[in-house]
């Protein structure tokens, strides 16, 4: 008996350090400095200079190869949700290197028999996965919050821009809510004329994450003006959606 007991505390001491190990695993401020300095370098206003990132692309891979040892399971809800929109946002730009600068679009990225966002080239939590899986397996599902529509992108200009810093947990509600309200009551990308309200296609691909109240989540973000003319005219506005434009955002 103390002999089967003695081999069980062995087993135990044996895996504990690597337990302790995966435990330890999450990107530090430090790290994130990393992606931080990328982005506030070589993104602007939403455009991104893809010629700047192609020269320090091996700064960009070192960032993705922390999102890669970084164990999602031991993060807080909030940093979790960060950080699935942190790696969807790394790779799309390092889905766009692998063919700068010729490529046009993201969609140029892809094939008949695959679109860009069905490539595995996003390696998390062990595995190798695609952009879809993040936003459509992990994002939606699992955080169940329709601002996520305007924190990641996409790399298209008709996509909310992408913003010159990481997601992290402890801003992530403020940098939600600057994100949506940003996109919401920017008058190029949705605006009010007479009775017809024009927006992004956005709200009408992903209806059901705005609980198909597409009225009601803009008032809520929708400030002077807008506000007050969406709560007028609220029973009579019609919805037409904008032509998405898919040319990359690049300066």
């Amino acid at each position: 008996m103390k002999s089967c007991i003695f081999i069980v505390l062995l087993i135990f001491l044996f895996f504990a350090p690597f337990n302790r190990v995966k435990a330890s695993w999450a990107a530090t401020p430090e790290e994130h400095s990393i992606y931080a300095a990328l982005l506030e370098k070589y993104v602007k206003q939403g455009h991104v200079d893809y010629r700047g990132f192609k020269a320090e692309e091996k700064k960009l891979d070192q960032y993705l190869k922390v999102l890669e040892k970084t164990h999602s399971d031991n993060l807080s809800r909030n940093e979790q949700f960060a950080f699935y929109i942190n790696a969807y946002n790394a790779w799309t730009i390092k889905l766009i290197l692998s063919d700068y600068p010729t490529v046009k679009s993201i969609k140029d990225l892809g094939s008949i028999f695959k679109s860009p966002w069905n490539k595995k080239i996003c390696r998390i939590d062990g595995d190798v996965i695609t952009l879809d899986d993040i936003e459509h397996n992990i994002l939606r599902p699992r955080f169940k919050d329709p601002r996520v529509h305007f924190a990641i992108n996409c790399a298209a200009l008709s996509c909310p821009p992408l913003v010159s810093e990481p997601y992290l947990g402890s801003t992530l509600e403020q940098q939600l809510n600057h994100a949506s309200t940003a996109f919401i009551n920017n008058p190029q990308r949705n605006y009010l004329e007479d009775n017809t309200l024009y927006i992004s296609k956005i709200f009408k691909w992903f209806s059901v994450d705005f609980d198909n109240d597409v009225i009601g989540f803009l008032m809520k973000y929708a400030k002077e003006n807008l506000k007050k003319e969406l709560e007028a005219k609220r029973l009579k506005i019609k919805i037409k959606y904008l032509d998405y434009d898919w040319s990359l955002n690049g300066k």
